[in-house]
């Protein structure tokens, strides 16, 4: 019997992450015996928001914490040498532009295989933008393989050079087993927010940040709420626009109509609201909607990124443009007129996620990866014959 393939899911983030954090914890409890993960997060010293780690160890995984002092911490990166060595890593796998340059000079110092999940480059700060963003691209070309949540991130990496052939897609997904809608959850997750039984309830996650155009749902919000009093909205999640957005409720004069939440637990979201929308500018493959999908809600998506990958529109979910208030003002309106209708289109998505898109045919595809390079290392250190 082989030994297992031990791989270093290596991330660094700030505050409370994003989807890619979701599905790296999901990975993490798997239970493989073929492939022995071990997650380490860098995150600031300094950062009193970072939970992640509570998160990993509630759920019992093999989780290491290394906190930094800068962006450039010789200390964290001889910890990291350490602890590949101590754990007898065979790939280190990174999730965005740090992780993936650690990744690459640990292949070079400690003779791991370097190999990095393409989330997409979506933050919405000038130096990530100009600079970060393009080196990773560069970087990754130089990768062995590299998995793309879609075929957009695909298509950008070839761009730029990277061998086809070298960039697998490979969509997020989702544990169709831990999201799973419980009528018997409505009532008490409506009370918890504050919700009256007649209220219809329009929901939305995500982090309160430019890219997520919350500004425009809630713009979209003010023009439904004029006929329909009944309606409110909860977006759910924390970030730099709070004060801002905040701010452009009371201006619209929503008040209590519409709330941001904060950080609430998903599955007990998704069962006090009714339908769904996800207004991003940009994505890469939004666990949001995955959320949506398996939780039976019906929803509304923009089609950015690998959104459009995920369902098919009119079928699963509707999907408009971005930056299109009428559209969504429009789609919105759709769902809430034939609520037969947005039922069956949410009990079509709830089916993909069991099969297509559920979590365990996500990981197999990349432990098939995983598996081959472990194949490549082997062809390539075998001697040659004299």
């Amino acid at each position: 019997m082989s030994a297992p393939i031990r791989v270093l899911e290596l991330r660094s983030v700030a505050g409370t992450g994003g989807g890619p954090d979701k599905t790296i914890l999901a990975s993490a409890r798997r239970n493989n015996p073929d492939v022995l993960l071990t997650v380490c997060y860098l995150c600031n010293a300094g950062d009193d928001t970072f939970k992640i780690g509570e998160q990993a160890r509630a759920m019992g995984l093999d989780y290491v914490e290394i906190r930094e002092r800068g962006m450039i911490d010789p200390a964290a990166w001889r910890a990291l040498r350490a602890l590949v060595r101590e754990r007898h890593i065979d790939i280190v796998h990174g999730h965005e532009y740090k992780t993936d340059l650690l990744a690459y000079l640990l292949a070079r110092a400690e003779r791991v295989i370097p190999f990095a999940t393409a989330h997409g480059w979506t933050g919405h700060s000038a130096r990530e933008r100009r600079v970060y963003y393009p080196v990773d691209k560069r970087l990754l070309v130089r990768f062995p393989r590299v998995a793309a949540v879609s075929g957009e991130i695909k298509r950008a990496l070839v761009s730029v050079g990277a061998d086809p052939r070298r960039i697998d897609v490979i969509l997020n997904s989702i544990d169709p087993l831990r999201f799973v809608r419980d009528p018997n959850q409505r009532d008490p997750a409506r009370t918890a927010y504050g919700l009256a039984p007649g209220d219809i309830v329009i929901g939305a996650v995500g982090r309160l940040e430019p890219q997520k155009r919350f500004d425009l749902l809630i713009e979209a919000f003010a023009k439904l709420a004029t006929s329909r009093p009944a309606l409110r909205l909860l977006i759910a999640g924390e970030g730099s626009l709070r004060s801002a957005l905040h701010a452009q409720i009371e201006a619209l004069g929503l008040g209590s109509r519409c709330r941001l939440t904060g950080q609430s637990d998903v599955i007990p979201f998704h069962h006090a609201i009714d339908l769904f929308v996800q207004s991003s500018e940009y994505e890469g493959t939004p666990n949001v909607v995955l959320e949506a999908m398996a939780l039976e809600t019906p929803f509304v998506a923009t089609d950015v990124g690998g959104t459009g990958e995920l369902f098919q529109d009119g079928v699963h979910g509707l999907l408009i443009q971005p930056r299109d208030q009428a559209a969504l003002v429009g789609a919105v309106e759709r769902i809430l007129s034939d609520p037969a209708a947005a039922r069956q289109r949410a009990l079509a998505a709830r089916r993909v996620v069991e099969t297509d898109l559920s979590f365990d045919r996500r990981m197999e595809k990349i432990d098939r990866v995983y598996a081959e390079l472990m194949q490549e290392r082997s062809v390539q250190q075998k001697p040659t014959q004299a």
